[in-house]
C-alpha cells in the first residue's frame, strides 16, 4: 500500500500538478491586489458620490438593498486578465516548444489500435493459445 502511494507521489504529473496550484494561487494574489489598487479605485469612481461605490438601489433609503456591480466587473476583469497572461505566459511558448521539440512518433489513432486488437484476437483465436 505504501509502495503504490510512493509510486504516485513520485509520478512527474503530481509534481507539476502542485507546482502549478501555488504559482496559480500567488498569480491570484498578485492580479487581485492589481486590480483592487487601480480596477476598483477607477469603478468607484463612476460611481458617484455614494460610499457604496458603483451599483443601483433596489429600495430608496435602505443600504441593505444596494446592488453592487462593480465587484461583478473587477471579476470579470481579474478572470480576464488571468486567463490573457497564463495563455501568453504558459500555453502558448508550450505549444510552440512542443511544435519544435514534439515527440517523433505519431500518436495511433483510435481505429488503428482496434484494428490491431481485433488482428491479435483473430490470430490469438486462430493459433490456439498465441501469446499476444
Amino acid at each position: 500500500m505504501l509502495k503504490g502511494f510512493k509510486d504516485f507521489l513520485m509520478r512527474g504529473n503530481v509534481i507539476d500538478l502542485a507546482v502549478a496550484v501555488v504559482m496559480g494561487t500567488a498569480f491570484v494574489a498578485i492580479v487581485t491586489a492589481f486590480s483592487d489598487g487601480i480596477i476598483t479605485p477607477l469603478l468607484a469612481a463612476f460611481g458617484g458620490n455614494s460610499q457604496l461605490g458603483l451599483g443601483f438601489q433596489l429600495v430608496a433609503d435602505k443600504p441593505a438593498t444596494f446592488v453592487a456591480v462593480g465587484p461583478i466587473i473587477t471579476a470579470a476583469i481579474n478572470f480576464v486578465i488571468i486567463a490573457a497572461l497564463l495563455y501568453f505566459v504558459i500555453v502558448l511558448p508550450y505549444s510552440r516548444a512542443k511544435k519544435l521539440w514534439g515527440a517523433a512518433e505519431d500518436p495511433v489513432t483510435d481505429t488503428e489500435l482496434l484494428t490491431e486488437i481485433r488482428d491479435l484476437l483473430a490470430a490469438r483465436s486462430a493459433g490456439g493459445k498465441h501469446e499476444m
